[in-house]
């Protein structure tokens, strides 16, 4: 079988320094997820230096503002005066006002993705439903990591997933990286990060690949289940499912809680 999980799993130890604080759910908690624009704000910014877009950034997205600018892209601190134009000239060069294009021109409509993302979300509150939902936001980011959850939020970097033929890959992804850099995988990969965020990998686990992968079959199972999908396959994610259908009675929070040893014996 198609084996998925090692490169979210690495994708996911990008993000271990992060605070996972969520705010408050309430009953109309996924029918009101949605993807919040950011992304469009950002852009607007970066392809023309319109410095109204810059403190609608600052103004209206504070924190995903510093996320960004701080700890994806390390280009320094949101108060330091010569910041802004470091980061507006970092996103001169070539391909990535490119990409600023292409993101927008593929982006320009998310509802499939809300719609996606608002039916996923109900349906593991029906499961868990003493989760919380985080803020969801749309940003632009260089290439590097696909989703961030910090504060509060979560944050989907939108040059990640604009096709496996997208020619940036293919220069710089494998075949089996690129496979998952497709809209398709937007929501799968929320629901997958938020989770880690709240179950994260126990310590005696996160040293070894094999430990990190037990962990994950039990992340990508719930996540195959509330999406409707066989979005992640693998022998261990099969051996979840075959543990979940022999222990009905087991909640998914008793599922991803149980060690390891429980479920793959």
């Amino acid at each position: 079988m198609r084996k998925t999980y090692g490169i979210l799993v690495f994708m996911m130890l990008l993000c271990f320094g992060c605070q996972w604080q969520l705010k408050p759910n309430d009953d109309d908690a996924a029918a009101n997820v949605s993807v919040a624009r950011y992304d469009r704000i950002e852009s607007l910014y970066l392809t023309t230096g319109d410095y109204s877009a810059l403190q609608q950034m600052n103004t209206y997205f504070p924190m995903q503002t510093r996320t960004l600018i701080e700890d994806m892209l390390h280009i320094g601190k949101v108060d330091d005066p010569e910041t802004n134009s470091r980061f507006y000239r970092f996103f001169q060069d070539s391909t990535l006002q490119r990409m600023l294009v292409d993101v927008q021109h593929e982006f320009a409509d998310m509802d499939d993705i809300n719609e996606d993302m608002a039916s996923a979300f109900e349906r593991l509150l029906d499961e868990m439903p003493a989760l919380e939902v985080p803020h969801i936001y749309a940003q632009i980011g260089s290439f590097d990591q696909s989703i961030v959850v910090a504060d509060g939020s979560l944050g989907i970097s939108l040059d990640k997933y604009l096709g496996s033929d997208y020619p940036f890959y293919q220069q710089n992804y494998s075949d089996r990286q690129r496979r998952m850099m497709v809209r398709s995988m937007i929501v799968p990969d929320c629901l997958a990060f938020y989770l880690l965020s709240l179950y994260p990998i126990p310590l005696e686990l996160v040293n070894t690949q094999k430990g990190r992968d037990l962990h994950m079959s039990k992340i990508q199972w719930v996540v195959n289940e509330v999406t409707e999908r066989e979005v992640f396959q693998s022998d261990l994610i099969s051996a979840v499912d075959h543990y979940m259908k022999n222990n009905r009675s087991k909640s998914f929070d008793d599922m991803l809680r149980s060690s390891s040893k429980t479920i793959f014996k």
